[in-house]
């Protein structure tokens, strides 16, 4: 996936000033090798923290720039790189970089691991400087087989550089790191069940606490970030605090720029690095294009199947974690999809809902049966056998399987689409209600403890 523009947004000429993760893309597309991006002063951070850079110092500087997660969940990532135990007598630390980029209509960090993979190596460097972890790995999602072979030979060129391995840039630090490709499970997605699968087993959540950085990998201390995440370091390492947070938009809460996208029936589909606080409405109509003569714009989810859908006036609200709430969802990964007019609410549920289904690891009673009992009351909705009460039922999920009834956040983010679905198109669900069908009662509410 290349970075395309479109309209106004063509204007806009990237750079190193204003798009630290993408301006040293090449226009067609190839990965950019050791030597190019040596040239457009790759690794003069890591050199930079190496040289002249206390460990603690780094993971300061990282905390002062307000950097988050960009994931999905929007953990500061000074603060979680704190969490690592100060004790220097432990010596086996790990360092992994979640690249399971399994959320449907997301692909941000595939296209920086196939066509800027020493980004990434660079940023991994840096922060197992500051984390003092000896040894690092990248665990792919494992159908990303060209970001596979990028990230292996961009590897082989660090470590012939000098730039991984035993004594990097003659400090006396040693890092290794290696590229993990998964079987291919969503729920690796999250972290510790990421650590079980590295680990060799079923991937499975893990109870918390402990935190991974306390007991993670094999029961060392670990440190888990997204792709994003580490590819943002470098800059902030090289250019200093107030310059990144001097990227966000007037009124954002995130700091830096996010990688955002717009699928779906739109002119221009396409990924583009843009400032925290740009609305959806410049997302979509400067830079996606608007929808595809023919189509109208009915609804959008603005990061990934599992956030909530948002009708066409809520385009105005900014996109950074706080603006997206205060319109009732999240940011999520910051790749939007757009649902035209000629897509019917039900059938697209029961897709979504069945993969979310098919992707629980059953631990916990209310993912493994719940979403199933989803499955099967959309499946009836959409072929016209709904049950009085059904609607009611499904609602009734909504809350069983929301925030903090679940052992992971797997069921609420599966769940939150559904709710937003029923609440702004509940007519084209009750369409689906047989008008002889008995009256079935319908799922208690939750029960609310200390309520």
């Amino acid at each position: 996936m290349t970075l395309t523009s479109f309209g106004p947004a063509n204007r806009i000429k990237r750079s190193a000033e204003t798009h630290p993760l993408t301006w040293r893309l090449r226009d067609d597309g190839e990965a950019v090798w050791l030597d190019e991006y040596q040239a457009k002063n790759g690794y003069a951070a890591a050199r930079k923290a190496f040289a002249d850079m206390a460990q603690d110092d780094i993971v300061q500087t990282v905390k002062d720039s307000g950097l988050k997660g960009r994931g999905g969940a929007g953990f500061p990532t000074g603060v979680k790189w704190g969490l690592m135990p100060k004790d220097e007598s432990i010596n086996i630390r790990y360092l992994l970089c979640n690249a399971d980029e399994m959320e449907p209509n997301t692909w941000k960090d595939r296209m920086l691991m196939e066509q800027l993979p020493h980004l990434l190596i660079e940023g991994m460097l840096i922060s197992a400087r500051a984390l003092k972890t000896y040894r690092g790995y990248i665990f792919l999602r494992g159908e990303y087989t060209t970001a596979a072979k990028h990230l292996n030979r961009a590897v082989e060129e660090a470590k012939a550089a000098g730039l991984l391995g035993k004594n990097i840039l003659g400090s006396g630090f040693d890092f290794e790191l290696f590229v993990h490709t998964g079987a291919g499970r969503y729920i690796c997605g999250e972290e510790t069940a990421l650590i079980n699968s590295l680990e060799g087993r079923r991937a499975n959540p893990r109870s918390k606490p402990p935190f991974p950085a306390a007991v993670g990998v094999w029961g060392k201390p670990t440190c888990v970030n997204n792709v994003e995440t580490l590819c943002n370091v470098p800059a902030i390492i090289a250019d200093g605090v107030d310059w990144y947070k001097s990227l966000a938009r007037e009124g954002s809460e995130d700091m830096g720029t996010k990688l955002m996208g717009f699928s779906g029936k739109v002119k221009n589909p396409g990924l583009w690095e843009l400032p925290f606080g740009v609305t959806g409405r410049e997302l979509f109509e400067d830079y996606a294009g608007g929808m595809r003569d023919g189509y109208t714009l009915k609804c959008w989810q603005p990061g990934g199947a599992g956030t909530g859908f948002l009708l066409p006036e809520h385009l105005d609200a900014q996109m950074y974690a706080g603006g997206i709430a205060k319109v009732g969802t999240r940011m999520g990964t910051g790749l939007a999809m757009a649902v035209d007019d000629s897509v019917n609410m039900v059938s697209l549920l029961r897709n979504m809902e069945e993969f979310f289904s098919r992707e629980s690891c059953g631990f916990c009673t209310p993912c493994r049966d719940g979403l199933p009992w989803s499955v099967k009351l959309l499946r009836a909705i959409e072929n016209g056998e709904g049950q009085a009460g059904d609607i009611e039922t499904l609602l009734g999920l909504v809350g069983f399987l929301g925030p903090g009834k679940t052992f992971c956040a797997h069921a609420p983010g599966a769940v939150e689409p559904l709710g937003s679905a029923i609440k702004y198109f509940r007519p084209e669900f009750e369409a689906g209600i047989a008008p002889t069908s008995a009256v079935v009662p319908p799922l208690a509410k939750p029960i609310v403890v200390g309520a």
